[in-house]
């Protein structure tokens, strides 16, 4: 009966997670829609002062959540593995949101390979990091990252594990990602 009620559990798991990518994947697509209509000056045409304040008027959003929609419908356009990705229900719209305020098209496919392995939470913390300007494929900055990378791990006089460090979004990434797989087994 106990493993009945496991595997049952496990279906529920994987039904939760494939509905979750399916109510995911239609915001590519309302994305969409929200750049050609901000494109097209829709928004002007009715009477208002900007996309945002249109579409918390007329889906009744908070002011705050029209904007972040507008900003990441702009950020799209330019990121088409993004969209893709929405639209596939691979990435969620959390994780689109959060990686959208530093993707460029140069570095789209190594935060999209990043978005895919982490929570929604995590890639906020990793964007947070992420250099802002447009050197951050520069030789230079990557040797800057290098130099001050640092993880440092021992045991204190309790016994207790210490772990103190700086990572590169990368490897930050594989750290965050293999301590949330740890998590449950501990």
């Amino acid at each position: 009966m106990l493993l009945l009620q496991t595997d049952d559990l496990e279906r529920l798991g994987d039904e939760i997670a494939a509905l979750s990518a399916r109510v995911d994947a239609p915001f590519a697509q309302l994305l969409r829609l929200i750049r050609e209509f901000d494109d097209r000056l829709g928004w002007r045409r009715a009477g208002f002062r900007s996309c945002a304040d249109w579409l918390a008027w007329r889906s009744g959003l908070d002011p705050g959540a029209a904007r972040e929609r507008v900003r990441v419908a702009r950020a799209l356009g330019g990121l088409p593995r993004f969209t893709e990705a929405l639209g596939r229900g691979e990435l969620s719209y959390a994780k689109v949101r959060a990686l959208t305020r530093v993707a460029t098209p140069a570095t789209d496919a190594r935060l999209l390979a990043i978005g895919r392995t982490l929570t929604a939470g995590h890639a906020e913390r990793i964007v947070g990091g992420w250099p802002r300007d447009s050197r951050e494929g520069d030789l230079g900055e990557s040797r800057r990252r290098h130099a001050n990378r640092a993880l440092h791990v021992y045991t204190d006089e309790r016994g207790m594990v210490v772990i103190h460090g700086r990572l590169d979004p990368e490897g930050g990434a594989v750290l965050l990602q293999a301590l949330t797989a740890a998590q449950d087994v501990l």
